[in-house]
């Protein structure tokens, strides 16, 4: 089996962002903790351009929190700590200077929609379902939920945090705003992803470290509104109703 990692590559001014995790892309504390430096660090590389998010594996982009870790919270502050590793992770990807596309190139569940949603432009492939599943064991898109309404909007938001059970095609992701282009196949993606990486470095850096700040107008309170979000979490992930839920799958 291998090994949960997070690797980064430069190459003509793109940095590639890679993370794995053999329960399909699940996300532990350490992987998004990881996964939140490399963002920050790409950030503040100066050989960086333009980044590129993605996972490996083929058929699932993330497939949310990790369950293991979900079940073992005992204590408010252990589930907090938890739940602010999803906070860090788009609180980093808002706060970077550098444009992130990204690549997903299969289904991507909870906490990866929110991943998805704090990219700045996102390629997609058909098989790229998404589903909000978090009301489902008796919490809710708390933490992922401002990335997500940010990217769809309140409606749409609403709609799959409420119909929890249910996963929403590419195509309903793209006519929403979170899929910018959908593609038949991962290879088609791939080419079309570092095609449009390519483009965005013959572009003024400073141009588009200004345009992120335009995009992202608005969230400057989101260190302090994540943190109150993953408390919340953190809470209701020790109810009666989580914990008994949570025990089908262990």
């Amino acid at each position: 089996m291998t090994k949960p990692y997070v690797k980064t590559t430069t190459e003509n001014s793109i940095t590639t962002i890679e993370f794995f995790h053999p329960a399909h892309n699940s996300l532990p504390g350490d992987v998004l903790a990881q996964l939140a430096q490399a963002i920050t660090d790409a950030g503040k590389d100066e050989a960086t351009k333009v980044i590129i998010l993605k996972s490996g594996g083929e058929r699932t982009f993330c497939a949310g929190a990790s369950f293991k870790e979900l079940i073992a919270i005992d204590d408010e502050k252990t589930g907090e700590i938890f739940f602010s590793g999803f906070a860090n992770v788009i609180n980093a990807m808002r706060k970077c200077p550098k444009f992130i596309i990204g690549r997903v190139q299969g289904k991507t569940v909870g906490g990866g929609v929110g991943v998805a949603s704090a990219t700045d432009y996102c390629f997609a492939t058909k098989f790229a379902a998404i589903k909000l599943s978090e009301l489902n064991i008796g919490i809710g898109p708390f933490v992922v939920g401002p990335a997500v309404e940010r990217k769809l909007g309140l409606t749409c938001m609403s709609q799959i945090a409420i119909n929890a059970n249910e996963f929403y095609s590419p195509e309903w992701a793209q006519q929403n705003g979170l899929f910018a282009e959908v593609y038949e196949s991962t290879e088609e993606m791939d080419v079309a992803v570092h095609k449009f990486a390519e483009n965005l470095c013959t572009y003024n850096p400073e141009a588009m470290k200004h345009m992120k700040l335009m995009f992202w107008s608005g969230c400057e309170n989101w260190d302090e509104l994540l943190a109150q979000r993953a408390k919340i979490s953190g809470k209701l992930v020790l109810s009666e109703f989580t914990k008994e839920t949570l025990k089908r799958f262990k």
